[in-house]
């Protein structure tokens, strides 16, 4: 395990600033994973409310456990951007920092009602890139539609190949939708970045994000499958239409493993770990077409092997012949894994609230400038007083005033 590391060598995007508005998952993943490689990033939220995000799953001690994660590395201010008073606010934010990046989560138009849209912001820094995350897009018969994750793993197609195949269409249990998007929006701000630093204008642009087509996009191969062949995918639960065997199977002692034999040489290592080198000349297993084709018959043969072994014995045995395995973790499995231990992938992080917090590492990896973890999320409203104090000038009277306001 990795304790979160200090503040130190230059990251690689040390002086990049970042204005987060955004709730929920998308926008707030994309705020953190700039924060995890050097970015200033401003934590947006309304002084009333929050972001819902702090709210949102378990907590421990009245503090949210899921913004302790996404909110790390940010320094969190309230601001009333509905309120005329906290948009100009804002507008002068974005001016004396100079940022880079401002980051928004809302349902489209609604900045351009609070007159803080794309041209407003552009006049005011003509270099700053702006996220722009949605359900459908900013543009679109559907841009006007509220949108959630959920939507989109309904409508992108996920929902309809997940589950199993005499069962309805199964959701994700995680915000599969938002993280995709947050990968995709991140890269889009690095790319917007290079393009206005290399042009000589120097201008920012708008990176148009829709929850919908960033879980679309992973589903190329089915959409050609559609396109030239005129077939739909269906659901196949646990097995995989390209290959076979692949699966999860239940061991002796009642837990389970995923098993994958997608090459043919593969395949061959695990029937003769199984002591049965006589498959390898079966016709409804010698090749993976034919495995396919007999896809029942392969799984019992499987299953009923692994049903004689203990999950440990078998892990052991098929690691050792060289047979893709692996088992079925759970959280308690995955924080006492030697394996993400040993590559750092569980953060040990040090918090005022909640004393020390295990969380997912850094990602991406990079073996001259990582990525470090400064600290877990803070409170709401935390750096409140030092960004309008310490960045925009204001005397305290002045932030009490606003306060008093409801504007920060």
């Amino acid at each position: 395990m990795t304790e979160a590391a200090p503040a130190g060598d230059r990251l690689p995007l040390t002086g990049v600033t970042v204005i987060d508005c955004s709730q929920l998952v998308a926008g707030p993943m994309v705020g953190m994973l700039l924060a995890d490689f050097g970015a200033d990033v401003i934590k947006i939220e309304h002084p009333a409310t929050g972001d819902p995000l702090r709210a949102f799953g378990k907590s421990r001690n009245g503090v949210g456990l899921y913004s302790k994660f996404l909110h790390r590395n940010k320094r969190p201010v309230n601001l009333a951007l509905n309120r005329p008073a906290g948009q100009d606010l804002f507008v002068r934010l974005l001016e004396t920092t100079r940022a880079d990046v401002v980051i928004e989560a809302f349902r489209p138009g609604t900045l351009e009602r609070w007159n803080l849209g794309y041209d407003r912001l552009a006049a005011a820094n003509p270099g700053v890139v702006v996220v722009r995350i949605s359900g459908f897009g900013q543009t679109g018969p559907y841009r006007d539609r509220p949108g959630f994750g959920t939507l989109a793993e309904a409508m992108s197609g996920f929902a309809h190949m997940t589950g199993q195949p005499d069962g309805p269409p199964t959701l994700p249990p995680i915000p599969l939708a938002d993280s995709i998007a947050a990968l995709y929006s991140a890269l889009g701000v690095v790319l917007a970045l290079r393009a206005r630093d290399a042009s000589p204008d120097g201008r920012g642009q708008v990176v148009d994000t829709a929850l919908l087509e960033g879980l679309f996009s992973f589903h190329g191969n089915q959409l050609l499958e559609f396109d030239q062949l005129g077939e739909i995918a269906q659901r196949h639960g646990n097995r995989a239409p390209t290959s076979s065997p692949r699966n999860l199977y239940r061991t002796a002692d009642d837990r389970w493993v995923a098993i994958a034999g997608s090459a043919d040489s593969v395949a061959g290592r695990l029937f003769t770990a199984m002591g049965r080198t006589d498959l390898n000349e079966h016709p409804h297993f010698v090749n993976n077409t034919a495995r396919l084709a007999h896809a029942d018959e392969v799984d019992e043969v499987v299953a009923q092997w692994v049903a004689g072994i203990k999950r440990d014995d078998l892990l052991a045995l098929l690691v050792a012949a060289h047979v893709p395995v692996a088992p079925v973790a759970d959280m308690a499995d995955l924080s006492d894994d030697p394996h993400l231990a040993a590559r750092g992938a569980i953060a040990e992080v040090p918090d005022d609230e909640l004393g020390p917090l295990r969380m997912p590492g850094v990602l991406p990896r990079l073996s001259h400038t990582p990525g470090v973890i400064r600290h877990a999320g803070s409170p709401q409203g935390s750096a409140t007083a030092e960004i309008y104090g310490g960045l925009l000038g204001l005397d305290e009277s002045e932030i009490a005033r606003l306060r008093a306001d409801g504007i920060v």
